[in-house]
């Protein structure tokens, strides 16, 4: 409740000086959609929630000139949940992102917080046709190391040709071990015209340090007008690498139930993904469709298949309708589930309808 009462001080006395600061800027997303899940052992599941296709959130933007072509930077954003009022990220103020920094127009950019991981955006903004949200969303079978990073310093170089690249750190932040739980995060690409292309690397070391789970993400896409083709294929290794929703660390110590009802063990050590996709658009429609194969190389032989289909119909630039449709098929004791934009999911089936407004 004080978390709660804090942001919304913060954004209230922010706000109130926005009129005198033109560099600041309030943006964010209201989504609502309606949810059914089935395939569970808990049986079917209907609910209202919010951030289906995008998490629903509010946010601060901020740009100072500093004069020789640099800018002081931030970005507060607190994740809203639309159907409760409350704030999602574990009740965090701005657990969306939160950061400040410097950019240059001469070296690029450097920024310090709680920001994105590298694979994740690789999957938001290339591969995944869904951005990552509705029922189809990559992350019910890849991986993005959690999505964010705590404690981060990361580094963005400029476009150069269509070529750019970031390097990021985050602190583990152990007393006596700089090692455990430490992050390490960098990625190259190329973007030009109706092609986009990036490789990305993530390193976690766990708080044990005994061991690292790195995820390799390479993504792409190309635009032919009639059709945007997605492509991505990750390499997954080390203990932790590919989590259930169950466990999201991967590193279960105590025993646990599957949302299917079976035990399950921490994530396999060794995976491969790979998802093709697509998005077709025609009018204020869009239809999307994506398939990923997730291949378990360990003795475990976890395998699962994703199948989702999608369409959004814009009303206009920034509100839309939205429906989706995935399926998930487990191998074995695999446990991984259709969920959304938000949330995990409870089964191997899911459904949405719903709306989502920018601003």
């Amino acid at each position: 409740m004080k978390k709660t009462l804090l942001a919304l001080a913060v954004l209230s006395a922010i706000t109130s000086t926005v009129s005198a600061q033109s560099s600041v800027v309030i943006y964010g997303i209201a989504d609502g959609g309606l949810v059914h899940e089935r395939g569970g052992a808990a049986g079917s599941v209907n609910k209202l929630t919010s951030g289906v296709q995008s998490g629903s959130r509010l946010g601060i933007r901020g740009k100072e000139d500093l004069g020789r072509g640099l800018s002081a930077v931030f970005t507060l954003e607190t994740g809203i949940a639309i159907d409760t009022g409350g704030f999602n990220q574990g009740n965090l103020a701005f657990g969306r992102q939160s950061f400040v920094g410097l950019e240059s127009r001469t070296f690029g950019s450097v920024t310090l917080g709680r920001q994105y991981t590298v694979p994740y955006l690789i999957v938001r903004d290339i591969s995944d046709p869904f951005a990552v949200g509705f029922a189809g969303t990559a992350l019910n079978l890849i991986p993005v190391a959690g999505s964010r990073m705590n404690n981060t310093l990361k580094y963005t170089s400029l476009d150069i040709s269509g070529f750019s690249g970031e390097i990021a750190y985050g602190f583990g932040e152990v007393p006596d071990n700089s090692d455990a739980s430490r992050a390490i995060s960098g990625a190259v690409g190329y973007a030009n015209g109706p092609v986009k292309v990036r490789l990305g690397y993530h390193n976690v070391r766990n708080a044990a340090d005994t061991g690292s789970a790195r995820n390799t993400l390479l993504g792409a896409s190309w635009d032919f007008n009639v059709a945007k083709a997605h492509l991505g294929f990750g390499v997954n290794k080390g203990l932790g690498s590919s989590p259930y929703p169950v466990d999201p660390s991967g590193l279960l110590t105590t025993p646990a139930a599957s949302p299917y009802g079976l035990p399950v063990g921490p994530g396999s050590d060794d995976t491969r993904d790979l998802l093709v996709g697509v998005t077709i658009p025609f009018g204020q429609t869009s239809i999307l469709a994506s398939y990923i194969r997730k291949d378990d190389r360990s003795g475990l032989n976890n395998d699962a298949h994703q199948w989702a289909l999608g369409l959004t119909y814009s009303l206009s630039k920034r509100t839309n309708f939205y429906t989706s449709y995935a399926r998930i098929s487990n191998d074995n004791t695999a446990a991984y589930t259709v969920g959304n934009g938000s949330e995990n999911g409870s089964g191997d089936k899911g459904f949405n309808l719903g709306l989502r407004h920018s601003f």
